[in-house]
């Protein structure tokens, strides 16, 4: 981590401590190019939205997916003031965004909040194999 990425990370900060005040939750994020400069910013919206997916680093790379070419968006780094959750991970990842750099560890988060971790749905599975891998064998 260098100068830049903490300029980076006290943005995504000051972007948690404003959403409160926009009738958010205290995370924030930024999406940042190759060349240095801020293609996006957000944070997050799930009480104002109504959508408990309304996270920034989601939204952020839902636009990064839709918005910019491959070769783009592996050159971007993501800046978070928390580290992204796994719905998030998955969604950074499957976007091919370059690198993600957290301030705050989802374990330092926890601490600090003493949030509740939503209970885990029962799941069930796997089941019906031959069944469930035709559409996955058509499609691949």
């Amino acid at each position: 981590m260098d100068q830049r990425d903490e300029h980076f990370l006290r943005r995504a900060i000051a972007l948690a401590a404003a959403a409160p005040a926009a009738g958010g939750r205290p995370f924030g994020s930024l999406l940042v190019g190759p060349d240095g400069s801020i293609l996006a910013e957000g944070h997050n919206t799930v009480p104002g939205d109504g959508d408990i997916t309304a996270h920034p680093e989601l939204k952020l790379a839902r636009w990064a997916a839709s918005e910019l070419d491959p070769s783009t968006a592996a050159g971007t780094t993501m800046y978070t003031s928390c580290e992204p959750c796994e719905m998030c991970a998955y969604a950074i990842d499957r976007s091919g965004l370059g690198r993600v750099v957290f301030a705050l560890s989802a374990e330092q988060f926890q601490a600090l909040s003493r949030a509740v971790a939503p209970k885990r749905v029962p799941r069930d599975g796997p089941a019906l194999f031959d069944e469930a891998r035709a559409p996955i064998d058509a499609f691949f």
